[in-house]
């Protein structure tokens, strides 16, 4: 990417960033906190729009690459996006979860064929599907903790951007294009300068979480697919470590795992511990920066169980820790 197109996508990114937030307020596209939140002010939903903006930039700019991701991409956005504008109308409960999940399979399907996932067994496409929904859907949930979203996918972001260009070896793999990853950090950039703050202009709505969970599962896809190594979804360890042992947590409490709720760590810690936002982003930011040094440099089955097994015992210390000693977020 030269200086001259990196200029033209960080202009059109705050132009639509800033268009957006016009929009936005003037149809009352707003998150409004309730007893399930971690916030406490109304916000502006679906400023996460600006990564779907980033991937129109580089499909229109770079050669229209990966066309059956594109199309994926654009009606799993669309259809988070309506989410977000009928979530916000009162008496509305947002799109028909049946409606929701199939626009996601299809999605992942399209998105599957630019992986080059159908040139393997049938039977771990089925299993990739399944993981494949589970991530969007964990990803979404993460929305709400002031600059989470976007700064911990910058960090996996940079560290695909280091697999591709160096590898463990120092050679490169080189399984995508590196303007993707260019473009797409961008527009993380240009999201965090409005959300990676103690007061955020806006949240990523569900466009935003879903949207660039599609994006780092195919990015993910291709890696693992070139390299035919799972144990790479070590880069959204902390996010999958808190999702799983949470899970477990709430089966084990009979609670309904679909509703909406306030018990994982990083909501604990922002809620319950009191901590700012800013900080509970950072500190997930900063273990699964560490996690992924380690693991780029030995990306095998053992590395993946020794970094896993710490990872989820100290997820089950602090749980346990906050839940004996709670704190108000007063």
């Amino acid at each position: 990417m030269g200086i001259i197109e990196l200029v033209i996508i960080l202009v059109v990114l705050f132009a639509s960033a800033l268009i957006y937030f016009r929009v936005a307020d003037r149809y009352d596209i707003i998150d409004k906190p309730n007893e399930r939140s971690s916030h406490s002010r109304i916000t502006l939903r679906g400023g996460g729009i600006i990564f779907v903006v980033g991937v129109i930039l580089y499909y229109l700019l770079f050669g229209f690459s990966y066309s059956w991701f594109f199309v994926g991409l654009m009606a799993i956005a669309l259809v988070s996006f309506m989410d977000d504008v009928l979530g916000v109308i009162k008496g509305s409960s947002g799109v028909p979860s049946g409606v929701r999940i199939m626009v996601h399979f299809g999605a992942i399907l399209m998105m599957f064929v630019d992986c080059g996932f159908y040139s393997i067994p049938w039977y771990w496409v089925v299993a990739a599907l399944v993981v494949g929904a589970g991530v969007i859907n964990a990803y979404n949930f993460m929305d709400g903790i002031n600059g989470i979203t976007g700064g911990y996918s910058l960090v996996v972001v940079a560290a695909l951007w280091y697999i591709n260009r160096y590898g463990a070896d120092g050679t490169g793999i080189g399984f995508v294009d590196e303007n993707l990853l260019y473009t797409l950090a961008l527009s993380l950039l240009v999201f965090n300068y409005f959300n990676f703050r103690p007061k955020a202009r806006c949240f990523a709505g569900d466009i935003g979480s879903v949207s660039i969970a599609f994006i780092l599962l195919f990015l993910l896809g291709r890696l693992i697919n070139q390299t035919g190594n799972f144990t790479y979804i070590s880069l959204l360890m902390v996010y999958g470590v808190d999702t799983v042992l949470t899970i477990i947590y709430r089966i084990y409490l009979r609670e309904n795992i679909f509703e909406a709720h306030r018990k994982h760590l990083y909501q604990l810690l922002a809620n319950e511990k009191g901590l700012p936002h800013p900080v509970v982003s950072l500190i997930y930011m900063t273990v699964q920066t560490i996690i992924s040094i380690i693991f780029i440099s030995t990306p095998t089955w053992w590395t993946f169980l020794a970094l896993a097994l710490p990872t989820g015992t100290t997820w089950l210390f602090l749980r346990l820790a906050l839940a004996s000693n709670p704190a108000s977020n007063g």
